[in-house]
């Protein structure tokens, strides 16, 4: 079985995403539910939310003990847009500030399944 969840235009740095994710590949989905829990990151809440969005998925589409078995088998962080906004410096100039956007996308599967 396979779930899948994504979030798109989601705000939050690429980079600041990609140092949570990479822990959470390869975890069966309740010790990475656990680990989001205890880590003090803001890109865990996002990350948390969007693991539940799959896992929502995952138990509409099939039983119980499959859902239990699931694991992150893909977690993907990728570009998104980014919005440039500007500040007011001193002596009539402005700095730019870039607010990064990202698209994550997180598969659940089953170990038999891949």
């Amino acid at each position: 079985m396979e779930a899948q969840a994504r979030l798109r235009f989601g705000r939050g740095s690429p980079r600041k995403l990609r140092a949570v994710a990479q822990h959470l590949r390869g975890k069966p989905v309740e010790e990475a539910l656990h680990f989001l829990r205890l880590t003090p990151q803001a890109a865990a809440r996002v990350l948390t939310k969007l693991l539940r969005s799959a896992l929502t998925n995952a138990e509409a589409k099939g039983t119980k003990d499959e859902v239990e078995a699931l694991r992150v088998s893909r977690l993907d962080v990728d570009v998104g847009p980014t919005l440039k906004r500007y500040l007011p410096r001193p002596r009539g100039r402005a700095t730019r500030i870039r607010k990064r956007t990202s698209h994550i996308t997180v598969v659940l599967t089953s170990p038999e399944g891949e």
